[in-house]
């Protein structure tokens, strides 16, 4: 598997900041700004890049956005 998934399944430690049950947002340990969160889908379902994305992600993708939103708002994480 890949790193994210091996993060989703605990095997490599990650700085989580939300989570739901679809999806897991957590710090990038290499950050390009000072507040950077990445935001994956727990089960990628064929979505492995946004490129890739079809009919049957849409649910998924809108979650992710609102997530994004609301993280957004954190002023704790440094936004």
């Amino acid at each position: 598997g890949t790193i994210f998934d091996k993060i989703v399944a605990g095997e490599i430690p990650a700085t989580v900041v939300r989570e739901s049950e679809d999806l897991l947002a957590f710090k990038d340990i290499n950050p390009a700004a000072p507040a950077h969160v990445l935001i994956i889908p727990k089960v990628r379902d064929g979505l492995v890049r946004l490129r890739r994305a079809s009919e049957e992600h849409v649910e998924i993708l809108g979650k992710m956005l609102v997530m994004a939103g609301d993280i957004g708002q954190d002023e704790s994480l440094g936004f």
